[in-house]
């Protein structure tokens, strides 16, 4: 069961890693993103093996830059040597370290990261149980927990170019969320 996932990309890459990380984070996975941020008695060393030894998947954020960071090959040889499941996400034009080459990635543009984001979420819940998802509400800023909304409606409002559908349990008002990446919109 995948319940954290750990995020290796480039430092110039750190806001696509947080969309990434916020979106997992609405379904009820626990990401390894903002390792670079805290524990500063802890040496950057550390926390890195910490995080991807103490995951259960890890997301190769792969831009046309962040391909060649060392920090990211050596996090793919790390994850790649204990057999860490791993998904790439492969910017268009990027190429792949040769650890992954032969791995399935996900393909996407700057302009559709979101649809990644959403593939990556559809194929972590075939691999995983989640059920759970986490929901600030955009007017009256209250955290809820619902049902996930099940794959199949997701697929069909994806396919449909169309919103899901929720109500705030505090405020009482109607919130609207990416399909994707699970984003409420008021």
């Amino acid at each position: 069961m995948i319940s954290r996932v750990y995020i290796s990309h480039s430092p110039d890459d750190e806001d696509m890693a947080l969309q990434l990380s916020r979106a997992l984070w609405q379904v009820g996975l626990e990401s390894y993103v903002a390792l670079y941020n805290q524990s500063p008695a802890i040496s950057l060393a550390e926390r890195v093996s910490f995080g991807i030894r103490n995951s259960e998947c890890l997301v190769v954020l792969l831009t046309k830059n962040g391909a060649s960071s060392p920090a990211v090959c050596q996090e793919i040889g790390l994850a790649r040597g204990i057999d860490l499941l791993t998904i790439p996400l492969q910017e268009e034009g990027a190429q792949r370290p040769f650890l992954i080459e032969n791995l399935r990635a996900i393909a996407f543009a700057r302009e559709n990261y979101a649809d990644a984001i959403g593939l990556l979420i559809k194929t972590i819940r075939e691999l995983s149980r989640l059920e759970w998802l986490k929901v600030t509400c955009p007017k009256c800023g209250e955290e809820m927990t619902q049902y996930l909304t099940p794959q199949e409606e997701v697929d069909l409002a994806l396919a449909k170019g169309k919103w899901l559908e929720t109500v705030c349990s505090y405020c009482q008002n109607e919130i609207r969320l990416d399909a994707r990446t699970f984003e409420p919109k008021l």
